[in-house]
């Protein structure tokens, strides 16, 4: 049954059509992804579907009593209200329900109650009955545990104070403990780490009742989530059944089936003009209906295609050495970031960098980037190496300026390999024609400053990227042009991203911030880094359970074995071990960091990673042996 309804919808801002004749139709519980181009409607509809926003013709029809709930990219929420508060607000009818129970329940303790005792009952009883329908007396408990889960510790502090990101996440909170019958949600994963976007993401699939639309460019929760995709393309709405990657198959089916019929309208339009050439003074009704055919199938506009983004960087020479740490330790507000990392940057090589919020990664940029000093350790830059630098605030843009002064403040002409290019020309590149080039960059979306800014980082050259979340605002073809473009890119980088999708195609390895100090570096993409970390716990306690059989129940518990001879001299000999191990883990790591290797191609790279993950189990079990050996030593040692 369809929660809602959308028919003819019609939508256009200073002369330019937004949406046209678009129609769409969500059932109840369906899961829909809605994608599309930076600037072709997905938050227009969103809000027109929301009641947020009136079209400017078309119907909207929903359900009775249809409840429906829309994230929007920069949300308000309640002045001087605490988070959970706001979050609460949600709570109308199951707040109403508790406060007339709590007020029944002290009536009933008051000395003269026992007059009327019965109705009280009644009054407490259909309290209670309320409260369970909207959703039982944990509700409260449920909203702390959500908002705790989206990274907001603490619910009594003021929405006044929050930032940005985290205003998004309550107003993301508040729509999830309402659990309405539609949630549209317009980019719920800015600004979330990956493991809060892997919370949000099993949430949504698992435990959210409701209808969900989903804007967003976050490819592997479109695909993990949604069970059918819209996008919009020159104000319509075409649909297509299942996931993200099913899209795609469909998308490139109907692309293709429309080139071979506009090849067979060419076709039939060069024999038929051929005819006419050689038959021009036809005067009979059937050759005028004949002529009257081929104009109108010369007519008709042919499909019409998606431009593509055109990324190109620019990148020097580089020198033997790009970029080395050394036992560095960050310090900054007083938190203790990073604590003894150490990593060589290779040539081609792409470190992706994950991590949760405020473990550090914005600040190990900005210790690249010398506007902070480590607290100990080294850092040592290439003399031929230049780096350019995206932050994740898109700075360094001023609203008043146009795209074009933007481009064109500290230079002409941009050179790209062997040609140059004007301003306009490449702005053009980066899907900005001669009229959008005029607009200021304080009245640009999020996508499109975000464009803004790339084109001027690749405009410079560098053989060094940091970027830090770059893919926030970007849609789905930008995305997969900054992927390209990494891609082929001659020199290295290191990307912070929440995106696993994106971590999936341009890392070569990964630099996982585990908190409390703790960076690891990890061969492969963001996929083989989870696989590997997630199996390390479960094959330590099949290995643990293999060794130890079940004990049986008894009053007093079992002593450890005492170690025989044979165990003392494996004790001994597992440190040695150990030490050689760790040298080929680390012969591996750095033959997988060698730009070389990945010359030999893909195979090659595919046995370096086995032989490493098999040499990083054969570790894990050693030191779970010296751990169970080393315990059971030191229980055969007297107390005091």
């Amino acid at each position: 049954m369809p929660v809602l309804d959308a028919r003819e919808i019609d939508r256009s801002y200073d002369q330019q059509t937004i949406l046209a004749n678009a129609a769409m139709t969500i059932d109840e519980g369906e899961r829909v992804g809605l994608v599309g181009n930076n600037g072709s409607g997905k938050s227009t509809l969103g809000r027109i579907l929301s009641g947020r926003e009136k079209p400017d013709s078309g119907t909207l029809a929903q359900s009775r009593g249809t409840r429906i709930d829309y994230l929007e990219q920069e949300p308000v929420l309640t002045a001087g209200s605490t988070v959970l508060e706001v979050v609460s607000e949600s709570l109308v009818r199951w707040t109403a329900a508790r406060n007339r129970h709590d007020a029944v329940t002290e009536a009933m303790a008051h000395p003269d109650a026992a007059d009327n005792i019965e109705d009280l009952i009644r009054q407490q009883a259909s309290a209670a009955d309320e409260i369970e329908r909207e959703g039982g007396w944990e509700r409260l408990h449920e909203a702390e545990a959500i908002l705790g889960n989206l990274g907001i510790d603490d619910s009594s502090r003021r929405v006044d104070t929050l930032s940005g990101g985290e205003r998004r996440r309550v107003a993301l909170a508040r729509i999830l403990v309402d659990a309405p019958d539609l949630a549209i949600l317009d980019e719920p994963t800015n600004h979330l780490d990956i493991t809060t976007i892997e919370w949000l993401e099993d949430y949504l699939r698992n435990r959210f009742r409701g209808a969900l639309l989903l804007i967003t460019h976050d490819r592997r929760v479109l695909e993990n989530v949604t069970d059918r995709t819209l996008e919009i393309h020159a104000g319509k709405i075409n649909s297509y059944a299942g996931g993200y990657v099913a899209y795609l198959e469909a998308r490139a089916e109907r692309a293709a089936h429309e080139e071979r019929t506009e090849k067979n309208r060419q076709n039939f339009l060069r024999r038929e003009l051929e005819w006419l050439r050689r038959s021009p003074q036809a005067r009979t009704t059937k050759q005028k209906a004949r002529i009257d055919r081929v104009e109108n199938i010369r007519d008709q506009a042919g499909p019409e295609k998606q431009k593509k983004i055109e990324m190109q960087a620019q990148s020097r020479r580089l020198g033997k050495t790009i970029l080395e740490v050394a036992a560095m330790d960050i310090h900054r507000d007083g938190k203790d970031l990073v604590s003894d990392l150490t990593f060589a940057l290779g040539a081609g090589e792409r470190i992706g960098i994950v991590g949760p919020n405020g473990t550090g990664k914005t600040s190990l940029f900005l210790t690249i980037l010398e506007e902070i000093s480590p607290a100990s350790g080294s850092l040592t830059i290439g003399t031929n190496t230049r780096i350019g630098y995206l932050d994740q605030n898109r700075g360094g843009l001023e609203p008043a300026e146009t795209i074009y002064e933007t481009l064109s403040n500290d230079r002409q002409q941009v050179k790209l390999g062997s040609e140059s290019l004007g301003i306009a020309a490449y702005l053009e590149r980066f899907l900005f024609d001669r009229h959008q080039q005029r607009s200021r960059i304080g009245t640009l979306s999020g996508g499109e400053r975000a464009r803004v800014c790339l084109a001027r980082l690749l405009a410079d050259e560098s053989n060094l990227l940091l970027l830090d979340e770059p893919t926030n605002d970007l849609d789905t073809t930008t995305l997969a042009a900054l992927e390209e473009m990494l891609l082929n890119y001659a020199g290295s980088a290191l990307v912070v991203s929440h995106d696993r999708w994106f971590l999936d195609r341009i890392a070569t390895s990964i630099l996982a911030f585990e908190g409390n100090g703790r960076v690891e570096l990890h061969a492969g993409n963001y996929s083989e880094y989870r696989e590997r970390k997630a199996a390390l716990p479960t094959r330590a306690k099949a290995k643990s359970g293999a060794s130890s059989p079940k004990p049986a129940i008894a009053k007093t518990p079992p002593r450890a074995k005492k170690l025989s001879f044979k165990e003392e001299r494996e004790l001994e000999a597992i440190l040695a071990s150990v030490e050689i191990d760790e040298g080929r883990i680390h012969d591996l790591e750095a033959r997988l960091a060698d730009p070389e290797t990945y010359k030999k191609g893909g195979e090659a790279i595919k046995i370096l990673q086995a032989e490493l993950a098999e040499e990083q189990e054969r570790l894990l079990e050693k030191m779970n042996r010296w751990e169970e050996l080393e315990s059971r030593k030191n229980s055969e040692k007297p107390a005091g």
